[in-house]
Parts: C-alpha cells; structure tokens; sequence
C-alpha cells in the first residue's frame, strides 16, 4: 500500500510499515513543519493514503470539505510505540483496502471506516 505519514506519526509505526513491504513517505524525514493542508494534496496527488495522529485533519475532511483519497487517524495514546505499531500493522494488513477514499480511525480495540458520501 502506498502511504503519506504525518510528522505526528510515531517513527517505529514508520519502520513496521515500511517492514510490513508498505511504500511510505514520512514527512518528518522530508519536511518537517509543512501545514496540513501541503500533506494532504500531496498525498492526493500521489493517490497515497494518509496515515496521521492528528485531528486536525479530520477538520480539513469534514468540516472543510476537503477531498480526499483516504485519511488514517491513529488515536492510540498510552500504549507503548511497540503495541501502536502492531495494531497500526495489523489494521492496514486487515482493512486497507476499505480505508481508500475513507476517513478512518484507529484506536485500541476498533477500526472504524467512514466511508466517502
């Protein structure tokens, strides 16, 4: 799968998703402070899914109306970078077709997809 990382995604979800076989850029690698809005047209453009920790993006989504080719919020604090990146793994192994063109959320326990209207 080809993914966009947020700066705010934790490194070692990086390194097992890119162990995992996945295409990943990650921001903080290529530059670091860039606005949200940047992130999320260059993940557009390059038809990859964007993997955040973010909320802000969800914003940029709904409440703006941006189009999107599929966003991923991890909201998974307090767990320790070792769990987040197994569950982060697994969810996109499992789901990640059904997360294209989707605002999806997860967290520990759940996945949950909403679909594009």
């Amino acid at each position: 799968m080809n993914l966009v990382a947020d700066e705010s995604v934790d490194a070692p979800i990086v390194e097992q998703l890119r162990s995992d076989g996945h295409e990943l850029i990650y921001v903080a690698e290529l530059d670091p402070g860039v606005p949200d809005d940047v992130v999320l047209n260059r993940a557009n453009a390059e038809g990859r899914l964007l993997l955040t920790a973010d909320k802000d993006f969800g914003e940029l989504v709904f409440r703006i109306g941006r189009v999107t080719g599929g966003v991923i919020l991890i909201r998974l604090a307090g767990l320790s970078t070792r769990a987040k990146s197994a569950i982060v793994s697994r969810a996109i192994l499992e789901r990640g077709s059904e997360m294209l063109g989707a605002f999806s959320v997860i967290s520990a326990g759940s996945v949950r997809i909403r679909a594009p209207r």
